[in-house]
């Protein structure tokens, strides 16, 4: 098959969206030391029919964060800081929780900082208002106390990188922005490659983002996010493809900070984890992948590596409903036919399993859910709920959210919202409600006061 060939079934994976009426996608392919492929599908704005093309301008989201991992290495292998630092030595106004988290920590997600996308939400915040780098790093210097021990768990935590950002900035003396440009995208002359610090900035060729509606058609997912470090680094694919190619044929940074980018976390049981410095490094049909996924507002972004075969592809999408590591699999799946391991066929599973017994747990009267009405004030996120007994149920009120049907779950009460997944309420000696502990995917133990009034 020509090579040609490859493109046109390429091509054809983006056929659905390469409409004058659909968001797309644009891509890169690399291999054995060159961008071989280019392209662009559908539109990056949809009201003034805009075509994304190969220097669109994507938010590419959580694949940022190999760009914040690879200054702090740069930074290590230079002598200005130590991956074993106690973050506090540079960041002394983050609080002191009786644990040493080490930069280390934030590189791995074993820092049990929150995560402040959730915490956001938590205190009323909605994903389209400004969010800010100021706002975020706020947030933490407002935290009460971690998930859990340094080193005991990863839990994927967007704040742990926003904080390396900082690190980058009281370091150096310079702006994160400032010292990656210099660092990294002058000298990969990745020319549509920035930080974005200002969510006001204009910025020609950006493509707008973009979420499916239900009945067909699609809707604008505002963007006003400047979360350095984590997310918000602005490219292109071709940019990108550079970035990607510096990895074999190194023209910045030094061997040994290329290594370090792929040194795999730790935990303090010793277990090793798939996650390095914004890399995560797996395993696709046989053969050893490095990359990261990314996903904000509309924007949909992968980056993978095959370090073996010198083969790389990024994807950036501007529609929540894109799987960009599906179709980097299937791009793959057409450059490297020959040598990838057969795909494995799921085995069928005849062996019967056991019924769960249905124990549900017994509902609370209306009369017993009375004694957990009440105001509940956060201090670290400053925010409140008011709780509510309804008939069977009990109601979280929020100034900004809708209101959430709380359920009855034995020791605690569950909602289907994410942020909000568990509660479990506090008494005192009495047994009187005095607060609740809520928990969710990446904010565990987040302690609310019942107002005595």
């Amino acid at each position: 098959m020509t090579h040609n060939g490859f493109e046109t079934k390429v091509d054809q994976l983006f056929a659905e969206w390469n409409n004058p009426d659909s968001p797309g996608a644009a891509i890169a392919v690399t291999r054995d030391g060159e961008t071989i492929y280019t392209q662009g599908y559908g539109m990056a704005n949809l009201e003034y029919d805009i075509p994304i093309t190969p220097a669109t301008i994507f938010d590419i989201a959580s694949v940022s964060k190999q760009f914040a991992a690879f200054a702090i290495a740069t930074l290590a292998h230079n002598g200005k800081l130590s991956l074993d630092d106690d973050i506090r030595v540079h960041l002394p106004d983050v609080p002191d929780f009786g644990h040493t988290i080490t930069i280390r920590h934030l590189l791995h997600h074993t820092s049990g900082l929150r995560d402040w996308v959730q915490s956001l939400i938590i205190a009323g915040g909605a994903m389209d208002d400004v969010i800010s780098f100021k706002h975020i790093l706020k947030m933490v210097r407002h935290q009460k106390e971690l998930n859990f021990k340094p080193g005991e768990e990863l839990l994927y935590s967007n704040t742990g990188y926003n904080l390396l950002a900082e690190i980058v900035e009281t370091v150096t003396g310079d702006s994160f922005r400032e010292w990656t440009d210099a660092n990294i995208f002058k000298p990969l002359d990745m020319k549509n490659s920035h930080f974005h610090d200002d969510y006001e900035m204009i910025l020609k060729n950006r493509a707008y983002s973009y979420q499916a509606v239900q009945k067909g058609g699609f809707k604008h997912a505002i963007n006003n996010t400047t979360a350095l470090g984590s997310s918000s680094l602005y490219s292109t694919v071709e940019d990108l493809a550079k970035w990607i190619l510096n990895f074999d044929n190194t023209r910045i940074g030094e061997q040994a900070v290329i290594d370090q980018m792929h040194q795999r976390g730790v935990l303090n049981n010793g277990e090793q984890l798939r996650y390095a410095f914004g890399l995560s490094i797996g395993e696709y049909r046989g053969l050893k992948t490095v990359g990261h996924n990314g996903l904000w507002r509309g924007f949909r972004s992968h980056l993978m590596r095959f370090p073996d075969q010198k083969f790389g592809v990024v994807i950036l999408c501007n529609l929540s409903t894109f799987n960009p590591l599906r179709l980097v699999e299937q791009i793959a799946d057409i450059y490297l036919a020959d040598v990838l391991a057969p795909e494995e066929t799921p085995a069928s599973d005849n062996t019967a399993q056991p019924a769960e017994k249905d124990t549900k747990p017994e509902r609370l009267t209306p009369e017993q859910l009375l004694e957990f009405e009440g105001n509940y004030y956060t201090e670290e996120l400053d925010t409140t709920y008011t709780i509510v007994a309804l008939k069977n149920w009990l109601i979280a009120k929020h100034r900004r959210h809708d209101d959430l049907f709380l359920t009855y779950a034995g020791d605690h009460f569950t909602s289907n919202v994410s942020s909000f997944r568990e509660i479990r309420f506090i008494r005192d000696d009495t047994g009187s409600v005095t607060g609740f502990k809520l928990t969710a995917a990446r904010v565990r133990n987040l302690r609310f006061e019942k107002n005595a009034h």
